[in-house]
Formats: structure tokens, sequence, C-alpha cells
């Protein structure tokens, strides 16, 4: 083989290699907020004849971690066949979320909250017709030292019944993210708080899984440019 040949062959490990360490150790990363979930919901007293009501959160949401706000989009829909009649959306937050604002609504005084609630708004849906729905703009805090949960519960315009309530439901995440500038949550997960006063992320998730395969990469790197140094060496003594 000649020494040209050798040399091609070397440089294509190297490439390689640093393939494999760029694909190695990226892990993958989540788009936006993702589709609305209905996850957590549940039917509480019936709803009129042909109105089937139903609420939506993003599947993520993304908390600053230097302000600690966040927004998210609630919404309400029907997927019966017939108009729901006058209704309204409650926001609600729990623990480490608290609802600082509702686009179109109105704070709910703290006596009528939800147990166990510290903050919400009182939306005015009005009449829903089949198959309609409609969506809310909120601003929220929260603290990632703590678990959150937020609540949408789908009332009659007399609040005495309650058609529809998704949640209390979790925003969390399983791997804290104090030094990025913001900290993806995921609905439907508890919150694993940083640890107190720790700057070190736990070492959950796919951070674990990451290093032994960078570290998998820099052995491929150290085998190309051993091969690069092999090549060298041979046309020298080839002279």
């Amino acid at each position: 083989m000649s020494s040209r040949r050798r040399a091609g062959i070397t440089g294509s490990l190297v490439t390689a290699s640093f393939s494999a360490v760029l694909i190695l150790s990226c892990p993958a990363v989540a788009d936006g907020h993702g589709p609305g979930s209905g996850k957590g919901g549940k039917e509480m007293d019936p709803a009129p004849a042909g109105v089937r009501l139903r609420t939506l959160l993003p599947e993520r949401i993304s908390v600053d971690n230097s302000s600690k706000k966040t927004t998210l989009t609630a919404t309400v829909k029907n997927e019966g066949t017939k108009d729901s009649g006058d209704i309204k959306l409650w926001v609600t937050g729990f623990d480490a979320l608290r609802i600082t604002g509702v686009q179109g609504c109105s704070p709910i005084a703290e006596k009528d909250l939800p147990k166990g609630s510290n903050s919400g708004f009182s939306c005015p849906v009005g009449s829903l017709a089949a198959g309609k729905s409609k969506s809310y703009a909120v601003q929220a805090t929260y603290d990632l030292s703590k678990a959150g949960k937020i609540c949408l519960p789908v009332k009659s315009e007399d609040g005495k019944a309650t058609f529809w309530q998704q949640g209390p439901v979790p925003f969390g995440t399983t791997n804290p993210s104090p030094n990025a500038p913001a900290t993806p949550l995921l609905l439907g997960t508890d919150n694993k708080p940083v640890a107190p006063g720790g700057d070190e992320l736990p070492k959950t998730g796919v951070g674990r899984e990451v290093l032994p395969l960078g570290a998998a990469g820099v052995a491929l790197i150290a085998v190309g440019a051993a091969g690069v140094w092999w090549s060298q060496r041979r046309r020298r003594q080839e002279a």
C-alpha cells in the first residue's frame, strides 16, 4: 500500500472520529411547547345533553431561571354536538406554580379558591358552539426549588356545577438546569428540585448516558491522531 493511500485512509479515520464525538455527545433537544394535552382531566358533574367539555394544556413549558416567569396557553373546547350554554373556565395554581395573570379574566378572591390553591383567575367563556374552542394566554411564576401544579375546572355560569376538571396536574422536570437560561418543564411530570445550595446538577436522565459515549469519542480521536503520527513517520523513513 502506498504512503499516499495510507495517509488518505488515516485522514478518513480522523474525520469519522470527530463525527462520532459530535453524534455521541449531543443529546436530542425537545422542540417548543408541543401539542395541547388533556392529561389529568376528568368529567365531574353531568354536562347538558349533547355537550362534551374538555380542556387542553401545553405538553411543555419553559421557566426563566432568573425571573421565574413562564407563559402557557389554556384552552377549553366543546367536543359535543350542541352549544354548551354559558360556562366559565378557572385557571388555578398550586404550590410552586402561581398564576399572575390570564388575558381577559378576573382574579378569584382568596376565599373562593379551591382548597390548596395559591392563586387563580376566572374566565367568562360564554356559550361554546359544538366543535369550537377558546384559548387564554396565561402568565405565571414557578419556584423551581419546589413542585408545582395547575388546575383547570370548567364550571356552569352560576358556579354550582363543575362539568370538567383538568388537574391539579404537575409541571416539572427530573433534570433541573439551574445554570441554564431557562428550564423546560413537562406536563404530568413531578418536579425534582435542585438540591439546596448546590450548583452541581443531579446526575439523572440523559446526562449520565452521554458521559460514557463522550469518553468513547475521545478514545476514537486518540486512535486517529496515532494513525496520523504513524503515517508521517513511515513517509519520513521511506524518503
